[in-house]
């Protein structure tokens, strides 16, 4: 006999996905890489100190770690980092995060030398088999002004000097070498731009045995952005650019190029980190491609068909199909890390009803095999939300227009939202901005849901996945925008009867902790708030942050500190005159992308102004919390805040949080 579900106050429901469950059951999957049949992939474990470790799938099937017990791979290159690892024929090179050098180890388990030097930090390697080096990026500590970029070629065998491969420009990122060993490419982007803003794509050709010779510019600049360079088995270079308003993937053969697929989808996300890989080459004709489509991933096989352009564009066409993208039905909702051998599409995919997993996808039969669950947390599917993508009505510059979300209605089998009352909505500003909401199964989304509260994911005005226009609406309107459409993604669904009007909150990370506190700031639609290691003072980010970010703000506020003035109308910290409902704030104590003192000045405020305000600081923690005790730790005290603030007691033993100026 099925049991009828008990009409239960929202936010009371008892749930079987617990802070306890989820930091025990869940780890952090990524950095997919393949040497023939054997996997790779970068776990990152909260139970073990948020340490992450390079695991090894050998074509046996069983696996094994190859980051030893103690230490843990993670480059702090861009402070973001990504490419903490990388593969040769007989082993392996990966960073320490510890003291930031990189050390080589074999796969008969002996250990090789140290690479490289403290004061260096190194990323996003590539080897290179012809001349036995590695080339990376280089981030340079040694000077007090600003940390030097350059891309460097690493000897693995001698332990000579590393040879400077390019240098000058600001940033550098994904060196990638020709199958033949001839040449090299690698994108670079100077301030103010960001990587999505304007990013060119170099090709460097070897002159003697490892020394650079003659350049050539490929694409790129000028108010495009490059991305993700590979290099087709024939020698042919792909990539994506945005210069027809989406990332879409291009081919250069012999100096001509030639675009591959025309269509409105961004083929790559921005590159935030190192090493992201949204497509991969199978032969020289053929790509296995992931593409964002209504807010959800996609997967297929392109036909770039010949490689030469004359024969390309003829009439005749012989060969190519009239639709070059052939679309491979999978039940996943988003997917990233993409690589492929010859049989074989490997990748992270999630889906709206299981965990995030390293997949083996069969490319003939079409049949997946997991290699890697993200947990061992068994969810019931009567429990799980499943992403809805919503389109909400929204204003830009007074003209009406249109943004998008992703909604998460409660759902429990054991509870029911009681007759006249609707549910408390919990409004989610995602990071970056430049960023954007995935509809993968997020089990922190199901803690809300399974507890009785609707969430709504916003993919505000300038975030990716919808082509540069729509990620452009952020430029210069920062802290407007995005509030605008995080508020009007609440009121919408308020006006459909799904959210209590009076119950409304608001919380990000990061630059979503800016989100989150400029619209408890400046408009009155929000009741309550969390910002987890979130910008209270745009001055303050402008002058403290580091390198990557550093100009990161000009594109999105004006140039500092010639815009003083706006910095300041737009900080939160300046108006708690305006703020008046309750407000958590995380903070890792050890963050250098947004320092301690950001939430810290902002509960200084709070507290003086007799609001209620909770702080929790985590010793140890940088830019997101890894380790198991702080992630439980913030998601109870979150919750627990929420209870205190709207009136209703949560289910089960929840750890509590001082709130100050609560009556």
């Amino acid at each position: 006999m099925t049991q009828q579900p008990v009409p239960t106050p929202c936010g009371a429901w008892s749930s079987p996905i617990t802070a306890d469950e989820i930091v025990r059951g869940t780890i952090g999957l990524s950095s997919v890489q393949l040497r023939g049949d054997e996997v790779f992939w970068l776990e990152r474990r909260p139970n073990e100190g948020g340490r992450s470790v390079v695991v090894q799938r050998l074509a046996d099937g069983s696996t094994r770690d190859r980051t030893p017990e103690g230490r843990n791979t993670r480059t702090r290159v861009h402070e973001y980092g990504g490419g903490a690892y990388g593969l040769t024929p007989d082993g392996v090179v990966q960073c320490d995060f510890a003291d930031q050098r990189w050390w080589r180890s074999f796969d008969d388990e002996r250990e090789g030398r140290v690479l490289s030097d403290t004061g260096y930090r190194l990323a996003d390697p590539d080897y290179d088999r012809v001349r036995g080096r590695l080339l990376c990026v280089q981030e340079d500590h040694m000077d007090d002004f600003e940390p030097k970029n350059r891309l460097i070629s690493v000897d693995l065998e001698g332990g000579g000097p590393p040879v400077v491969m390019a240098e000058g420009n600001d940033f550098y990122a994904a060196p990638r070498v020709s199958p033949d060993g001839s040449r090299l490419a690698y994108l670079t982007w100077n301030h103010p731009h960001m990587p999505w803003d304007e990013c060119e794509l170099w090709v460097v050709h070897f002159g003697d045995f490892s020394q650079p010779g003659i350049r050539e510019r490929v694409a790129g600049g000028e108010g495009v952005s490059a991305t993700q360079p590979r290099w087709a088995p024939n020698g042919d270079l792909i990539w994506c650019d945005d210069r027809s308003g989406y990332y879409n993937l291009y081919r250069y053969h012999q100096g001509e190029t030639r675009s591959l697929c025309e269509l409105p989808y961004d083929f790559a996300p921005p590159m935030w980190t190192f090493g992201g890989s949204s497509y991969a080459c199978l032969d020289e004709r053929r790509l296995v491609v992931s593409w964002l489509e209504g807010g959800l991933w996609k997967l297929g096989q392109l036909d770039c068909g010949p490689a030469v352009p004359e024969l390309a564009a003829s009439e005749e066409r012989p060969g190519l199909p009239a639709d070059p993208l052939e679309r491979i039905e999978l039940p996943f909702t988003s997917i990233r890390d993409l690589q492929v051998n010859a049989t074989h599409a490997v990748f992270v995919g999630g889906t709206s009803e299981a965990m995030d997993a390293v997949v083996r996808l069969d490319l003939a039969s079409k049949e997946v095999e997991v290699l890697r669950r993200a947990g061992d947390l068994e969810l019931d599917p009567a429990l799980i939300s499943p992403a809805q993508p919503i389109e909400f009505p929204t204003t830009l510059e007074g003209e009406d227009t249109t943004a998008y979300a992703l909604y998460y209605a409660p759902k429990n089998p054991a509870h029911s939202v009681p007759e006249g009352e609707r549910p408390p909505l919990l409004v989610l500003s995602h990071g970056g901005p430049t960023s954007m909401a995935q509809a993968g199964l997020n089990v922190g989304i199901q803690f809300w849901t399974s507890r009785g509260f609707a969430v709504v994911d916003v993919n505000y005005g300038g975030s990716s996945g919808y082509g540069r226009a729509y990620r452009e609406r952020l430029r210069g309107r920062w802290g407007v925008v995005d509030v605008t459409d995080c508020a009007k993604a609440a009121e919408h669904l308020v006006a459909e009867g799904k959210a209590d009007a009076e119950r409304l909150a608001i919380r990000g990370g990061s630059a979503g902790g800016y989100t989150t506190l400029c619209a408890l700031t400046f408009r009155d639609t929000f009741k309550a708030g969390a910002s987890h290691f979130g910008v209270s003072d745009l001055e303050a980010l402008a002058r403290d942050t580091h390198k990557f970010e550093s100009r990161y703000l000009e594109g999105l506020i004006g140039p500092w500190p010639a815009e003083s003035k706006l910095y300041q109308e737009r900080s939160p910290i300046h108006h708690t005159d305006q703020l008046s409902c309750p407000v958590i704030l995380f903070q890792g104590l050890e963050d250098e992308v947004v320092p301690p003192n950001q939430a810290e000045k902002m509960v200084a405020a709070l507290r003086e102004k007799g609001i209620p305000v909770a702080y929790v600081a985590f010793e140890g923690e940088q830019h997101g919390f890894r380790k198991a005790e702080n992630i439980k730790t913030a998601l109870e005290g979150e919750l627990y805040f929420y209870g205190r603030v709207f009136g209703f007691t949560p289910a089960g033993e929840l750890e509590a949080v001082l709130i100050e100026n609560l009556e």
